[in-house]
């Protein structure tokens, strides 16, 4: 009976041996990823519950299951964190925008700029809604979110004025096309739509607002009859 008994709890001793050999423990580093991405986690639920001037630092730790502090030690002060998710956004963005648009110019580069939003508008809407109450709200003052803002919207207009430019260039847009104040009106587009959703995003088909977009922009934009 004895030996029955090891016989059958050697198979349960030898699986678990290799379990506790592979359990690898967390690095400093990587447990400093861990907490910055749960404190911004935090901090965009927040926002979207709050807004960004009753969100506080105290909430952002505790929620994220850490200290009332260590939101303050990491980043010395909201702002510093909200700076700090600006460019985080910024990099996941810019990331996403680059697989759609690529090399591509002319009408091409605009439509895919338009899908990129978008398909970001339903991958990210957590994110996009807390960082567009982040810029509306930074309006009403002088700060460096406002300022990075503004600088945004420049490269998003210079980046739109490229594409019209190169696409004229090629022969497929209408010379008579003002590439800088088509511009505007396609930044104006964009953001006009990113406020509609933020208000209701139930209100909007996105599929079907932007089909028709890019159906009207081929008309607009086409040199000779439209395609």
């Amino acid at each position: 009976m004895a030996a029955e008994k090891k016989q059958k709890t050697r198979p349960v001793a030898s699986a678990t041996k290799p379990a506790n050999k592979t359990r690898k423990r967390m690095t400093q580093a990587e447990r400093t990823a861990l907490s910055d991405q749960r404190m911004f986690e935090a901090a965009i639920s927040l926002i979207n519950e709050f807004g960004t001037q009753k969100t506080t630092l105290k909430q952002i730790g505790e929620i994220a299951g850490y200290s009332r502090g260590l939101a303050n030690y990491r980043f010395g002060s909201k702002e510093g964190l909200l700076d700090e998710l600006f460019s985080r956004f910024d990099k996941r963005w810019k990331a996403h925008l680059k697989s759609y648009v690529d090399q591509q110019v002319g009408i091409a580069g605009v439509k895919a700029a338009a899908r990129a939003l978008r398909d970001f508008l339903q991958l990210e809407p957590n994110y996009m809604r807390a960082m567009y109450i982040l810029w509306y709200e930074s309006l009403g003052h002088e700060s460096a979110i406002r300022n990075r803002l503004a600088y945004h919207h420049d490269v998003y207009r210079k980046d739109a004025t490229q594409w019209i430019r190169q696409g004229i260039a090629e022969g497929e847009i209408d010379p008579k096309i003002d590439p800088e104040q088509f511009a505007v009106q396609y930044c104006a587009f964009i953001f006009g739509t990113v406020y509609q959703w933020l208000v209701k995003a139930e209100a909007l088909d996105l599929d079907a607002l932007f089909k028709e977009y890019e159906k009207n922009l081929t008309k607009l934009l086409s040199k000779g009859e439209a395609v």
